[in-house]
Protein backbone atom coordinates (compact mmCIF):
# COMPACT_ATOMS: atom_id res chain seq x y z
CA UNK A 1 0.00 0.00 0.00
CA UNK A 2 1.78 3.22 -1.68
CA UNK A 3 1.17 6.63 -0.03
CA UNK A 4 -2.24 8.22 -1.27
CA UNK A 5 -1.34 10.13 -4.38
CA UNK A 6 -2.60 13.94 -4.45
CA UNK A 7 -2.50 17.07 -5.89
CA UNK A 8 -3.64 20.57 -4.37
CA UNK A 9 -6.64 22.41 -6.07
CA UNK A 10 -7.36 25.83 -5.50
CA UNK A 11 -11.19 25.48 -6.87
CA UNK A 12 -13.14 26.16 -9.95
CA UNK A 13 -11.13 29.65 -10.70
CA UNK A 14 -7.69 27.63 -10.27
CA UNK A 15 -5.43 27.04 -13.70
CA UNK A 16 -4.28 23.61 -12.58
CA UNK A 17 -8.14 21.55 -13.47
CA UNK A 18 -9.40 18.15 -11.33
CA UNK A 19 -8.91 16.34 -15.56
CA UNK A 20 -5.03 17.59 -15.22
CA UNK A 21 -5.24 15.95 -11.22
CA UNK A 22 -6.58 13.02 -12.37
CA UNK A 23 -4.35 12.75 -15.60
CA UNK A 24 -1.18 13.27 -13.14
CA UNK A 25 -2.41 9.85 -11.49
CA UNK A 26 -3.78 11.27 -8.63
CA UNK A 27 -6.76 10.12 -6.69
CA UNK A 28 -6.76 12.12 -4.29
CA UNK A 29 -7.65 16.32 -3.94
CA UNK A 30 -6.43 18.37 -1.47
CA UNK A 31 -8.91 21.58 -1.45
CA UNK A 32 -10.40 23.77 0.62
CA UNK A 33 -13.63 26.56 0.83
CA UNK A 34 -11.12 29.72 0.44
CA UNK A 35 -14.13 31.47 -0.34
CA UNK A 36 -15.37 31.52 3.19
CA UNK A 37 -14.13 34.31 5.22
CA UNK A 38 -11.85 32.75 8.17
CA UNK A 39 -13.59 31.66 10.76
CA UNK A 40 -17.08 31.07 9.84
CA UNK A 41 -18.69 27.99 9.80
CA UNK A 42 -18.29 25.03 7.22
CA UNK A 43 -21.94 23.95 6.32
CA UNK A 44 -22.67 20.36 5.25
CA UNK A 45 -24.23 22.07 2.35
CA UNK A 46 -20.87 24.33 1.27
CA UNK A 47 -18.56 20.89 1.79
CA UNK A 48 -21.05 18.74 -0.25
CA UNK A 49 -21.02 21.25 -3.27
CA UNK A 50 -17.12 21.17 -3.47
CA UNK A 51 -17.14 17.11 -3.06
CA UNK A 52 -19.58 16.99 -5.76
CA UNK A 53 -17.41 19.12 -7.97
CA UNK A 54 -14.72 17.15 -7.70
CA UNK A 55 -16.71 13.92 -7.88
CA UNK A 56 -18.77 15.03 -10.87
CA UNK A 57 -16.76 13.09 -13.45
CA UNK A 58 -16.09 9.90 -11.55
CA UNK A 59 -18.68 7.84 -13.69
CA UNK A 60 -16.33 8.66 -16.97
CA UNK A 61 -13.28 8.75 -15.64
CA UNK A 62 -10.90 7.43 -13.25
CA UNK A 63 -12.32 8.74 -9.50
CA UNK A 64 -11.21 11.51 -8.03
CA UNK A 65 -12.34 12.06 -3.91
CA UNK A 66 -11.65 14.57 -1.54
CA UNK A 67 -8.74 13.40 0.40
CA UNK A 68 -7.48 16.47 2.76
CA UNK A 69 -8.39 19.77 3.72
CA UNK A 70 -5.85 22.45 3.31
CA UNK A 71 -6.59 24.32 5.37
CA UNK A 72 -9.58 24.93 7.60
CA UNK A 73 -7.89 27.94 8.76
CA UNK A 74 -7.73 29.31 12.70
CA UNK A 75 -8.85 32.80 13.20
CA UNK A 76 -6.24 35.12 14.45
CA UNK A 77 -8.50 35.67 17.73
CA UNK A 78 -7.60 32.12 18.23
CA UNK A 79 -3.75 32.98 17.89
CA UNK A 80 -3.78 35.68 20.13
CA UNK A 81 -6.51 34.42 22.88
CA UNK A 82 -8.38 36.92 22.82
CA UNK A 83 -12.19 36.76 24.59
CA UNK A 84 -13.78 36.41 20.91
CA UNK A 85 -12.20 33.05 20.52
CA UNK A 86 -14.43 31.09 21.81
CA UNK A 87 -17.05 31.89 19.48
CA UNK A 88 -14.52 31.07 17.10
CA UNK A 89 -13.53 27.83 18.41
CA UNK A 90 -17.33 26.62 18.15
CA UNK A 91 -17.21 26.73 14.56
CA UNK A 92 -13.76 25.22 14.32
CA UNK A 93 -15.62 22.62 16.38
CA UNK A 94 -18.85 22.59 14.11
CA UNK A 95 -17.13 22.71 10.81
CA UNK A 96 -15.15 19.42 12.05
CA UNK A 97 -18.30 17.79 12.69
CA UNK A 98 -19.42 18.85 8.95
CA UNK A 99 -16.45 17.78 7.58
CA UNK A 100 -16.87 13.86 9.11
CA UNK A 101 -20.31 13.95 8.12
CA UNK A 102 -19.43 14.21 4.57
CA UNK A 103 -16.92 11.82 5.02
CA UNK A 104 -13.54 13.76 5.20
CA UNK A 105 -10.76 12.40 7.08
CA UNK A 106 -7.59 14.59 6.97
CA UNK A 107 -7.99 18.02 8.05
CA UNK A 108 -4.35 20.47 7.60
CA UNK A 109 -4.19 23.83 9.50
CA UNK A 110 -1.72 25.98 10.46
CA UNK A 111 -0.67 28.40 13.15
CA UNK A 112 1.42 30.89 11.84
CA UNK A 113 0.45 35.00 13.35
CA UNK A 114 -0.29 36.74 10.21
CA UNK A 115 1.22 35.05 7.18
CA UNK A 116 1.03 31.50 6.61
CA UNK A 117 4.68 31.64 4.26
CA UNK A 118 6.98 33.88 2.75
CA UNK A 119 9.17 34.43 -0.09
CA UNK A 120 11.34 37.43 -1.48
CA UNK A 121 11.27 35.68 -5.58
CA UNK A 122 8.54 33.67 -7.12
CA UNK A 123 10.53 33.56 -10.41
CA UNK A 124 14.06 32.73 -9.64
CA UNK A 125 15.31 31.62 -12.65
CA UNK A 126 17.18 27.94 -12.42
CA UNK A 127 20.25 26.76 -14.47
CA UNK A 128 17.58 24.98 -16.52
CA UNK A 129 15.27 28.09 -17.24
CA UNK A 130 12.84 26.88 -15.02
CA UNK A 131 11.09 28.70 -12.82
CA UNK A 132 11.39 28.20 -8.41
CA UNK A 133 10.48 29.98 -5.07
CA UNK A 134 13.13 31.90 -3.09
CA UNK A 135 13.61 33.40 0.41
CA UNK A 136 16.31 35.95 0.29
CA UNK A 137 16.93 36.96 4.00
CA UNK A 138 19.01 40.48 2.63
CA UNK A 139 15.74 41.29 0.66
CA UNK A 140 13.57 40.74 3.32
CA UNK A 141 15.86 42.97 5.50
CA UNK A 142 15.07 45.70 2.82
CA UNK A 143 11.16 45.05 2.58
CA UNK A 144 11.50 44.99 7.05
CA UNK A 145 13.83 47.74 7.37
CA UNK A 146 12.72 50.37 4.46
CA UNK A 147 9.60 49.61 2.95
CA UNK A 148 7.46 48.75 5.97
CA UNK A 149 9.94 50.76 8.19
CA UNK A 150 8.67 48.47 11.12
CA UNK A 151 9.31 50.13 14.77
CA UNK A 152 12.27 48.04 16.65
CA UNK A 153 12.89 45.77 13.26
CA UNK A 154 16.67 46.20 13.60
CA UNK A 155 17.55 44.13 16.68
CA UNK A 156 16.31 41.14 14.70
CA UNK A 157 19.32 41.34 12.10
CA UNK A 158 23.08 41.60 11.75
CA UNK A 159 24.59 44.44 11.73
CA UNK A 160 26.32 43.60 8.19
CA UNK A 161 22.99 42.70 6.87
CA UNK A 162 21.16 45.79 8.26
CA UNK A 163 23.93 47.81 5.91
CA UNK A 164 23.80 45.73 2.68
CA UNK A 165 19.88 45.90 2.99
CA UNK A 166 19.91 50.16 2.95
CA UNK A 167 22.49 49.96 0.31
CA UNK A 168 20.59 47.71 -2.01
CA UNK A 169 17.67 49.69 -1.36
CA UNK A 170 19.04 53.13 -2.02
CA UNK A 171 19.66 50.98 -5.99
CA UNK A 172 16.61 49.82 -6.24
CA UNK A 173 13.56 51.07 -8.90
CA UNK A 174 10.45 51.72 -7.89
CA UNK A 175 9.15 48.77 -9.73
CA UNK A 176 11.43 46.89 -8.10
CA UNK A 177 10.37 47.95 -4.08
CA UNK A 178 6.96 47.61 -5.67
CA UNK A 179 7.33 44.16 -6.71
CA UNK A 180 9.22 43.09 -3.57
CA UNK A 181 6.53 44.87 -1.23
CA UNK A 182 3.84 42.85 -3.68
CA UNK A 183 5.47 39.54 -2.54
CA UNK A 184 6.11 39.88 0.52
CA UNK A 185 2.34 40.81 1.21
CA UNK A 186 1.25 38.09 -0.62
CA UNK A 187 -2.03 36.98 0.75
CA UNK A 188 -3.49 33.09 1.75
CA UNK A 189 -2.74 30.07 -0.86
CA UNK A 190 -5.68 30.28 -2.90
CA UNK A 191 -6.13 34.46 -2.87
CA UNK A 192 -4.85 36.93 -5.14
CA UNK A 193 -5.41 39.76 -2.50
CA UNK A 194 -2.50 40.78 -0.89
CA UNK A 195 -1.99 43.06 2.56
CA UNK A 196 -1.34 47.24 2.27
CA UNK A 197 1.52 48.33 3.91
CA UNK A 198 -0.65 50.10 6.98
CA UNK A 199 -3.06 47.24 7.49
CA UNK A 200 -0.07 44.88 7.61
CA UNK A 201 1.81 46.52 10.08
CA UNK A 202 -1.43 47.34 12.17
CA UNK A 203 -1.93 43.42 12.35
CA UNK A 204 1.70 42.97 13.74
CA UNK A 205 1.29 45.94 16.22
CA UNK A 206 -1.42 43.22 17.34
CA UNK A 207 1.14 40.47 18.15
CA UNK A 208 3.43 42.93 20.40
CA UNK A 209 2.66 41.94 23.14
CA UNK A 210 2.54 37.99 22.33
CA UNK A 211 5.34 36.05 23.18
CA UNK A 212 6.94 32.61 22.20
CA UNK A 213 5.70 31.47 25.06
CA UNK A 214 2.06 32.99 25.13
CA UNK A 215 1.40 32.07 21.35
CA UNK A 216 2.36 28.58 22.69
CA UNK A 217 -0.42 28.60 24.78
CA UNK A 218 -2.88 29.95 22.41
CA UNK A 219 -1.99 27.22 20.58
CA UNK A 220 -1.80 24.32 22.92
CA UNK A 221 -5.61 25.68 24.60
CA UNK A 222 -6.83 25.48 20.86
CA UNK A 223 -6.01 22.21 20.57
CA UNK A 224 -7.40 20.97 23.45
CA UNK A 225 -10.40 22.02 22.20
CA UNK A 226 -10.63 20.49 19.16
CA UNK A 227 -8.93 17.59 19.08
CA UNK A 228 -11.04 15.76 21.00
CA UNK A 229 -14.09 16.55 18.56
CA UNK A 230 -11.71 14.94 16.06
CA UNK A 231 -10.92 12.04 17.52
CA UNK A 232 -14.84 11.51 18.57
CA UNK A 233 -15.72 12.07 14.62
CA UNK A 234 -12.92 10.27 13.12
CA UNK A 235 -11.03 13.19 11.95
CA UNK A 236 -7.12 13.80 11.63
CA UNK A 237 -5.97 17.35 12.31
CA UNK A 238 -2.57 17.82 11.30
CA UNK A 239 -0.40 20.66 11.71
CA UNK A 240 1.61 22.16 8.98
CA UNK A 241 5.02 23.81 10.55
CA UNK A 242 6.40 26.83 10.18
CA UNK A 243 7.59 28.37 6.87
CA UNK A 244 10.42 29.36 7.03
CA UNK A 245 10.82 27.85 10.33
CA UNK A 246 12.33 31.02 12.11
CA UNK A 247 10.83 33.91 13.86
CA UNK A 248 10.07 36.93 11.19
CA UNK A 249 9.27 40.19 11.80
CA UNK A 250 9.00 40.38 15.29
CA UNK A 251 6.29 37.78 15.41
CA UNK A 252 7.27 33.91 17.19
CA UNK A 253 7.62 30.47 15.57
CA UNK A 254 6.59 28.07 17.75
CA UNK A 255 5.92 24.63 14.84
CA UNK A 256 9.65 24.57 13.48
CA UNK A 257 11.74 21.96 15.25
CA UNK A 258 11.26 18.55 16.27
CA UNK A 259 10.81 19.34 20.16
CA UNK A 260 7.75 21.69 19.22
CA UNK A 261 6.20 19.25 17.42
CA UNK A 262 6.46 16.93 20.24
CA UNK A 263 5.48 19.54 22.54
CA UNK A 264 2.24 20.07 20.67
CA UNK A 265 2.06 16.13 20.57
CA UNK A 266 1.94 15.96 24.43
CA UNK A 267 -0.44 18.98 24.82
CA UNK A 268 -3.29 16.72 24.01
CA UNK A 269 -2.00 13.49 23.41
CA UNK A 270 -4.60 12.13 21.13
CA UNK A 271 -3.80 10.47 17.00
CA UNK A 272 -6.30 12.84 16.06
CA UNK A 273 -3.56 15.56 17.29
CA UNK A 274 -0.90 15.26 14.50
CA UNK A 275 1.26 16.67 11.78
CA UNK A 276 1.45 17.45 8.41
CA UNK A 277 4.69 16.37 7.27
CA UNK A 278 6.75 19.25 5.34
CA UNK A 279 10.12 18.27 4.47
CA UNK A 280 10.25 21.44 2.25
CA UNK A 281 9.70 23.74 5.43
CA UNK A 282 11.08 21.56 8.01
CA UNK A 283 13.98 20.62 5.59
CA UNK A 284 15.31 24.15 5.88
CA UNK A 285 16.74 23.61 9.50
CA UNK A 286 20.17 21.74 8.88
CA UNK A 287 19.16 21.00 12.66
CA UNK A 288 15.84 19.30 11.89
CA UNK A 289 16.74 15.50 11.45
CA UNK A 290 13.80 14.45 9.15
CA UNK A 291 14.18 10.77 9.02
CA UNK A 292 14.16 10.57 12.37
CA UNK A 293 11.45 12.97 13.01
CA UNK A 294 9.27 10.34 11.25
CA UNK A 295 10.83 7.38 13.03
CA UNK A 296 10.15 8.86 16.06
CA UNK A 297 6.94 11.37 15.35
CA UNK A 298 5.40 8.28 12.87
CA UNK A 299 2.06 7.61 14.19
CA UNK A 300 1.34 11.32 14.03
CA UNK A 301 1.36 12.05 10.49
CA UNK A 302 -1.67 12.18 9.08
CA UNK A 303 -0.44 13.93 6.18
CA UNK A 304 2.77 14.99 3.84
CA UNK A 305 4.10 17.46 1.95
CA UNK A 306 7.31 16.45 -0.31
CA UNK A 307 9.67 19.16 -1.47
CA UNK A 308 13.10 20.06 -1.18
CA UNK A 309 15.24 23.56 -0.76
CA UNK A 310 18.39 24.19 -1.39
CA UNK A 311 20.37 26.45 1.39
CA UNK A 312 22.69 29.26 0.09
CA UNK A 313 24.78 30.90 1.43
CA UNK A 314 23.58 33.87 3.43
CA UNK A 315 26.95 35.68 4.56
CA UNK A 316 25.88 35.03 8.42
CA UNK A 317 28.04 32.04 9.80
CA UNK A 318 25.81 29.19 11.15
CA UNK A 319 22.37 31.05 10.50
CA UNK A 320 21.58 29.95 6.69
CA UNK A 321 18.73 31.75 5.96
CA UNK A 322 18.81 31.72 2.36
CA UNK A 323 17.23 28.90 0.38
CA UNK A 324 15.20 28.09 -2.62
CA UNK A 325 12.62 25.69 -4.25
CA UNK A 326 15.41 23.10 -5.63
CA UNK A 327 14.25 19.78 -7.68
CA UNK A 328 12.27 17.18 -5.70
CA UNK A 329 14.94 14.73 -5.62
CA UNK A 330 18.05 17.38 -4.85
CA UNK A 331 18.35 20.27 -2.46
CA UNK A 332 18.80 19.64 0.92
CA UNK A 333 16.69 16.41 1.95
CA UNK A 334 17.16 13.65 1.60
CA UNK A 335 14.21 12.39 -0.54
CA UNK A 336 15.56 8.64 -0.56
CA UNK A 337 16.06 8.18 3.13
CA UNK A 338 12.58 10.34 4.43
CA UNK A 339 10.16 7.91 1.53
CA UNK A 340 12.37 4.76 3.29
CA UNK A 341 11.39 5.80 6.84
CA UNK A 342 7.46 6.86 5.25
CA UNK A 343 7.24 3.15 3.38
CA UNK A 344 8.34 1.25 6.33
CA UNK A 345 5.71 3.85 8.84
CA UNK A 346 2.97 2.95 6.33
CA UNK A 347 4.60 -1.02 6.98
CA UNK A 348 3.71 -0.90 10.74
CA UNK A 349 0.67 0.33 10.50
CA UNK A 350 -0.52 -2.36 8.05
CA UNK A 351 0.80 -4.94 10.41
CA UNK A 352 -1.11 -3.49 13.71
CA UNK A 353 -4.22 -2.52 11.75
CA UNK A 354 -4.15 0.85 13.20
CA UNK A 355 -4.51 3.90 11.09
CA UNK A 356 -4.47 5.09 8.22
CA UNK A 357 -2.29 3.05 5.78
CA UNK A 358 -1.73 5.01 2.72
CA UNK A 359 -0.81 8.24 4.25
CA UNK A 360 -2.24 10.95 1.78
CA UNK A 361 1.00 12.75 0.06
CA UNK A 362 1.66 15.93 -2.14
CA UNK A 363 4.05 16.86 -4.25
CA UNK A 364 4.45 20.37 -3.04
CA UNK A 365 5.36 23.18 -5.00
CA UNK A 366 6.99 22.87 -8.27
CA UNK A 367 9.04 24.71 -10.79
CA UNK A 368 7.40 26.82 -13.33
CA UNK A 369 8.54 25.69 -16.50
CA UNK A 370 8.01 24.25 -20.33
CA UNK A 371 4.24 25.69 -21.55
CA UNK A 372 3.13 26.67 -18.04
CA UNK A 373 6.17 29.17 -18.25
CA UNK A 374 3.61 31.03 -20.39
CA UNK A 375 0.77 30.91 -18.05
CA UNK A 376 -0.71 32.49 -14.55
CA UNK A 377 -0.89 30.14 -11.99
CA UNK A 378 -0.55 30.48 -7.74
CA UNK A 379 2.87 30.55 -7.19
CA UNK A 380 4.92 26.96 -6.65
CA UNK A 381 1.38 25.35 -8.02
CA UNK A 382 1.77 24.79 -11.62
CA UNK A 383 0.55 21.45 -13.57
CA UNK A 384 3.71 20.56 -15.52
CA UNK A 385 6.37 21.16 -12.21
CA UNK A 386 3.86 18.97 -10.10
CA UNK A 387 3.82 16.78 -12.35
CA UNK A 388 7.49 16.16 -12.71
CA UNK A 389 7.64 15.96 -8.82
CA UNK A 390 5.06 13.33 -8.19
CA UNK A 391 6.70 10.83 -10.91
CA UNK A 392 9.84 11.21 -9.29
CA UNK A 393 8.65 10.56 -5.78
CA UNK A 394 6.46 8.01 -7.56
CA UNK A 395 9.33 5.95 -8.58
CA UNK A 396 11.54 6.26 -5.74
CA UNK A 397 8.30 4.84 -3.58
CA UNK A 398 8.10 1.76 -5.73
CA UNK A 399 11.98 1.21 -6.03
CA UNK A 400 12.16 1.68 -1.93
CA UNK A 401 8.94 -0.85 -1.40
CA UNK A 402 10.81 -3.75 -4.18
CA UNK A 403 13.71 -3.47 -2.48
CA UNK A 404 12.21 -4.13 1.08
CA UNK A 405 10.63 -6.85 -0.41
Amino acid sequence: MGMLQTMRWFGPNDPVSLMDIRQAGCTGVVTALHQIPVGELWTIEAIKERKQLIEADNQRYSPLHWAVVESLPVHEDIKKGRPTRAGYIENYKQSIRNLAACGIKTVCYNFMPVLDWSRTNLNYEMPDGSRALRFVWEDFAVFDLCILKRPGAEIDYESEIIESAKQKFSRMTADQITELSNIVLLGLPGSEEAFSLDTFQGLLNEYAAICDAELRENLYYFIQQVAPIAQETGINLCIHPDDPPYPLLGLPRIVSTEADLAQLMSACDVIANGITFCTGSLGIRPDNDLPGMIRRLGERIHFIHLRTTKREDSGIADRPRNFHEADHLAGDVDMYAVVKEIVLEQQLREKAGVGEISIPMRPDHGHQMLDDLHKKTYPGYSAIGRLRGLAELRGLEIGIERSLG
